[in-house]
């Protein structure tokens, strides 16, 4: 044999062996759908029997229940994974649009015409776990439109499809275990278990473990609804609030004016002082009005959600507790400003958003490691500018002789590396 085919052999041989090598992503939804089936019985089922859950509860649980093919973040067994997309977030980037006035104004009317009809209900339960009810009420309006959004989704079917094939398979099946045991105590029978695209349940939007620790009974028909009671709603909202830390007697915060020979790098609620403090620097309500006499001594925070360029707010540790139902600055904000609406006729706030929040979250991120790099404590490097990446920025720019905006800008990319 001459040495041009025995060189011919061994490339085609090398060729077929790196084929060998190479995973065939041929899988259908069809063999997905089998592998589904097989996972629940042989998988699903063996763990759910040792946590507790009977036989017949996880039978009618599954029941008719096939993969949700339309969510997101879904990563099916044999296909290719998932593109990496661009990160951006809509919460964490430009403010404005956040915070549109006419949903506001319309959940706001909905919202009082709510107050008096289950005033009785709120009182009771402001007396019960001492969240105001304005603020009970606004976490629903902003969740689910008072309870008037469809949720049309089987929640196991989400979850079960986002245990099975999604890109944070562990959680999804904790809260998927958590589902089980609802619905196995019978709270709700797996026809009423619906949920959001995200396995959020019913009018609170709970996800099933945040269910088991918060949800309550206030109706007394002996156990939590929280897909049909309001009161049961309501009631379950104002506990988790309470658990989470809400301080009795006290609000969320108030839309203050910052004067320019005032740092705004000083936010955070490990930088809080006496509201007092704040006062002796010059911060004034934008109101006009005085801060109430009982908060001089209270602790208070710092707050510039879009640094020198938006509304700016001395806020309490009540904020951060709103911040528990969802980690977003402009969720906790928006929450306080339409319950200040249902209690007190206010408007929107008065200090205007600036032209912000056009980064993309990989640019922040490359930001947020660049002042790590300086010895700053941004937080993380996730990309979204929270408080401390505010500050840390506000911080560098105060060394370097810059007038402090307290946020990320595309023009501080060049000069951070």
């Amino acid at each position: 044999m001459s040495k041009r085919i025995f060189g011919r052999l061994l490339t085609a041989t090398a060729a077929l062996l790196a084929l060998s090598c190479t995973p065939v992503l041929s899988a259908s939804k069809a063999d997905v759908e089998a592998q589904f089936e097989k996972w629940v019985q042989n998988d699903l089922w063996p763990e759910a029997q040792k946590n507790g859950i009977s036989e017949r509860a996880f039978r009618a649980s599954f029941a008719g229940v096939e993969l949700n093919w339309s969510l997101t973040d879904l990563a099916p067994p044999g296909f290719p994974p998932p593109k990496e997309q661009k990160q951006t977030q809509a919460e964490f980037s430009s403010p404005a649009p956040y915070f549109n006035e006419d949903r506001l104004k319309r959940l706001a009317a909905t919202g009082r015409g709510f107050a008096a009809q289950y005033a009785s209900a709120l009182k009771k339960i402001e007396k019960t776990y001492g969240v105001p009810g304005s603020i009970v009420l606004a976490v629903w309006g902003r969740e689910t439109g008072f309870g008037a959004a469809k949720i049309p989704n089987s929640a196991i079917g989400v979850l079960a499809t986002k245990a099975f094939m999604s890109t944070r398979k562990e959680m999804f099946r904790t809260e998927l275990l958590a589902a089980l045991h609802i619905i196995d105590r019978g709270d709700a029978t797996p026809a009423e278990f619906k949920g959001s695209s995200a396995g959020a349940l019913g009018q609170p939007q709970f996800m099933p473990t945040s269910y088991l620790k918060y949800a309550v009974d206030f109706d007394g028909d002996g156990h939590p609804n929280i897909w049909t009671s309001v009161p049961d709603t309501l009631a379950s909202i104002a506990n988790f609030l309470a658990q989470k830390g809400w301080q009795r007697g006290r609000g969320w915060g108030y839309e203050v004016t910052i004067p320019a020979q005032v740092s705004c790098a000083q936010e955070g609620p490990d930088l809080a002082k006496p509201v007092s403090h704040w006062a002796s620097l010059g911060i004034v309500r934008i109101s006009g009005k005085a801060f109430p006499s009982n908060e001089g001594k209270a602790s208070g925070m710092m707050l510039v959600p879009a640094g020198r360029d938006g509304p700016e707010f001395v806020v309490t540790p009540n904020f951060y507790v709103i911040k528990e139902y969802n980690n977003s600055d402009l969720y906790a904000l928006y929450i306080g400003n339409l319950a200040d609406r249902i209690a007190y006729g206010s408007g929107a706030f008065q200090g205007p958003w600036g032209d912000v929040g056009k980064m993309l979250r990989s640019d922040v991120a490359a930001m947020q490691k660049a002042l790590e790099k300086k010895g700053y404590d941004v937080g993380g490097s996730d990309g979204l500018p929270g408080y401390k990446t505010r500050r840390s920025i506000g911080q560098w720019q105060e060394k370097n002789g810059m007038k402090p905006t307290c946020y990320p800008e595309a023009s501080m990319i060049g000069r951070l590396k």
